[in-house]
């Protein structure tokens, strides 16, 4: 028998109510390492609530959420960023003004270790701080294809692009989990197909990737395996095979 990989991300009977509305109904699953994780639903179903309360941005009412490890219920969002998750969000959240890579390099900065004073001095310790965190933006930068843009402004790129930005700025975190929150919203054919190389290439660099999205095509061709959430409940987990000839699934379409 095939003994599967330990969990990365175990989540237990998760309950989340917003004023009398259950938008998250005891939904339990596990996530193992170096796999392409999806969550998928009709809207409402509570797949952003479910994001938000893995990064800290909801406290739930009930349940668990452990990372390798690590009960993450309770937890400030910096501290579960700084124990390996990182995040992308459904609207551009660029900073127009800064080029590519300063973009980018804000994502390092949980990864910093010298303080404020160190910086006011300018001391050869921040000196090789900065050319870390440059390194390890250039090769986020690197792996989304990006390297080449890095010293255009934000503002200048096409808007797939701009996605790939938000995910490169994620990557410079040195996350092991990595949510990607409806990434092919707005993308032409030509970018979804770019977009699901990426996502191959994320996970082969180590990443574990946990997906929300929409574009069937592209979640069903790269996902390892999906979770169906309808109105805050699990309606089942499975490989993509198994999803789509489930008559549960078909049913709630």
């Amino acid at each position: 028998m095939t003994k599967l990989p330990s969990p990365l991300l175990t989540v237990e009977c998760l309950e989340q109510n917003f004023g009398g509305i259950m938008a998250l109904a005891g939904v339990s699953f596990q996530i193992p390492t170096d796999l392409i994780y999806a969550i998928i639903g009709p809207n409402g179903a509570g797949k952003t609530t479910l994001f938000n309360a893995l990064c800290g941005f909801y406290r739930p009412d009930a349940g668990s959420i452990r990372f390798d490890g690590h009960e993450l219920c309770g937890l400030p969002t910096h501290r579960i960023a700084a124990l390996g998750i990182a995040r992308t969000f459904q609207n551009l959240q660029l900073f127009f003004n800064m080029t590519v890579r300063e973009n980018v390099m804000v994502g390092c900065h949980l990864r910093a270790k010298t303080g404020l004073l160190a910086a006011a001095l300018h001391l050869p310790n921040v000196r090789r701080e900065e050319q870390r965190l440059r390194d390890w933006a250039g090769a986020a930068l690197a792996l989304c294809d990006l390297a080449d843009r890095a010293d255009q402004p934000a503002s200048a790129l096409p808007y797939g692009l701009m996605k790939r930005v938000e995910i490169a700025r994620a990557l410079a975190a040195k996350p092991r989990l990595l949510l990607l929150d409806e990434p092919a919203a707005g993308l032409n054919d030509t970018e979804t197909l770019a977009l699901r190389d990426l996502i191959a290439k994320i996970r082969a660099s180590g990443v574990t990737v946990l997906l929300v999205e929409h574009h069937m095509p592209l979640v069903m061709s790269i996902s390892d395996r999906l979770l169906v959430l309808d109105y805050g409940s699990v309606l089942m987990e499975g490989t993509p095979t198994e999803i789509q000839t489930d008559p549960r699934v078909v049913r709630s379409e």
